[in-house]
């Protein structure tokens, strides 16, 4: 008689997602406070709703994923990065509505689970998590045999943020005479991987190893930067400085992002060549014969967050970002004209 087909048969290891759990358990509750009421294993996260502080609290959701920025995870073998670039790019999405994280959720799916895979990808949000103020609550993992390639998986990630009604950020407040203060990027980010690889990898040749003279390290090693969070520096600007507006610089690029918080009426004007584009930008530019549009719709340029201020305060935010070792620049002012970002390279 023959045997029975099983669910390891299909391909879908049950004792592997056990032995998942067991070794990230620890890594998530480092992340917990006294607000989150269960661990893993339920079947959802439980967070206490309390909010001293706020007389009218708004919560504020995101979610997001980490893009082929992921291949080179899988190229290089390192995991645990991709996991704070997620954390941190969901924490600068809701911070450009001024929130603040509360808790955080994933989403892992693979063809093949690995534990040991699972496990850096899981020290990584656990690492940004707690870096952030925000508790890991929970996730999915999905072990999906002949959907995924072995070897390879898929990251995606949900939080939740408060922030309290009165002091949401959302550009209406912008006018003409505020300046625009650009905070510096850590590299890519999480955008513009697809023709960063097409460059580096099929065009040049290169290997995710190969040294790089002009970037003074390996390809892997100026591609897989984690994406910066911005919470620790906006906390305090907002503490002393009012912000009008607040742009995270992801896919897109400046002209993308900045022009979604823009009111009616007007139109902000970016100095280009204001502030120091990293060499990782001018490189690819320069061997991949990009155009400086294509650049700017692709890469944020050094550039991951900009801050919308008074005139008479940005001074004060350079300061602020300066004693944060924040590098920090005034890139452009809001001008009175027809809602766009106009790139003016005329300098």
């Amino acid at each position: 008689m023959s045997k029975g087909l099983s669910y390891k048969d299909s391909g879908v290891d049950i004792s592997s997602g056990d032995e998942a759990t067991r070794r990230i358990k620890q890594l998530v509750k480092k992340t917990y406070g006294p607000r989150v009421l269960n661990g893993i294993g339920g079947f959802g996260g439980l967070f206490a709703a309390e909010f001293s502080g706020y007389k009218t609290p708004v919560l504020v959701s995101s979610a997001d994923g980490v893009g082929t920025k992921l291949k080179l995870a899988f190229m290089t073998g390192k995991h645990d990065t991709v996991g704070q670039d997620l954390v941190n790019h969901c924490v600068d999405d809701i911070l450009a509505m001024g929130a603040e994280p509360l808790y955080f959720l994933d989403y892992f799916a693979c063809g093949r689970l690995e534990p040991g895979v699972i496990a850096d990808v899981v020290k990584g949000l656990s690492k940004a998590c707690r870096e952030n103020n925000c508790a890991l609550i929970g996730g999915e993992t999905a072990e999906m045999p002949g959907f995924y390639s072995d070897n390879e998986y898929d990251l995606a990630g949900f939080i939740v943020g408060v922030v309290e009604r009165s002091k949401i950020i959302d550009g209406s407040k912008i006018n003409p005479g505020d300046q625009l203060i650009g905070l510096a990027s850590t590299g890519l980010h999480t955008n513009g991987f697809s023709l960063a690889r097409k460059l580096f990898f099929d065009k040049l040749k290169l290997s995710h190893d190969s040294q790089v003279a002009e970037l003074g390290c390996t390809v892997s090693e100026a591609l897989l930067k984690v994406h910066r969070s911005y919470l620790k520096p906006i906390q305090a600007i907002r503490r002393k400085i009012s912000i009008t507006g607040l742009a995270h610089i992801t896919g897109g690029g400046i002209p993308g992002n900045l022009v979604r918080i823009l009111p009616t009426g007007c139109r902000a004007v970016i100095r280009v060549g204001s502030w120091k584009v990293p060499p990782i930008f001018t490189f690819m530019q320069t061997q991949g014969k990009i155009s400086a549009a294509e650049m700017y719709n692709a890469f944020n340029m050094g550039i991951g967050m900009i801050v919308v201020v008074h005139a008479a305060d940005a001074p004060r935010v350079i300061d602020q970002c300066k004693r944060l070792r924040v590098k920090a620049s005034i890139i452009g002012e809001i001008e009175k004209g027809r809602r766009q970002v106009v790139m003016d390279d005329s300098k």
